[in-house]
């Protein structure tokens, strides 16, 4: 008999020296749970995009001119404005789902509201990924259809000056591909934790309606 055996034998031998638990006291606890996974999913939220922020200022300068000869800078100003308010509206949403489950007074409210949350996240990771990745095919297929232009300014600069445009092309999808896989990392390890423990409290609370 291993030592995890041992152990439940014991907890079932003392079972009857706990309280047990009833559906009234095990309400508070979950809704006071999913109110902090909800609320550290808006704080993460909001320093994800202040990280972003800090990012985009520590651009080299050499790579804000190649944007400009590409004369790809006023369309990727447009995209970030867009992105931002996008970011923004989720952000917002994640506040209104946070006061929503804090607010909550039963049982199939709180499912719901958990429900809600949960697929609230999922777009928000399913539209950022999905925004790299876009942005990462059209760019590549704007600079493979200008290469002439590219190769202009690859030979221009004393850092790509040896770079053929196909190679740079290359270089760029892989360097695309990389960050689109780090971001699905990232997502899954930070936000795929908190879902999974909303989904754990949605189950709880099923067993209670139930």
């Amino acid at each position: 008999m291993d030592q995890l055996d041992i152990l439940k034998k014991e907890w079932q031998s003392r079972e009857q020296e706990f309280p047990k638990l009833t559906h009234k006291d095990i309400y508070p606890m979950l809704l006071k749970k999913s109110s902090s996974m909800v609320k550290w999913i808006f704080y993460i939220s909001i320093a994800e995009i202040i990280l972003w922020t800090c990012l985009y200022f520590l651009v080299p300068e050499s790579s804000k001119k190649f944007q400009e000869g590409m004369g790809l800078e006023p369309i990727f100003m447009w995209v970030n404005l867009f992105n931002y308010l996008v970011v923004f509206a989720f952000i917002y949403l994640f506040y209104k789902n946070h006061q929503k489950i804090q607010a909550t007074h039963s049982v199939k409210e709180l499912m719901a509201n958990i429900l809600k949350a949960r697929k609230t996240v999922h777009y928000f990771v399913y539209y950022n990924i999905g925004m790299a990745a876009v942005l990462m095919v059209l760019a590549n297929l704007f600079y493979y259809f200008h290469k002439e232009t590219l190769q202009t300014i690859l030979e221009s600069d004393e850092f790509y000056s040896t770079i053929p445009a196909d190679t740079f092309i290359q270089f760029n999808i892989i360097g695309g591909l990389i960050v689109i896989v780090g971001l699905i990392v990232f997502y899954s390890l930070i936000y795929g934790l908190l879902l999974r423990r909303l989904k754990r409290n949605y189950k709880e609370l099923k067993k209670i309606e139930v």
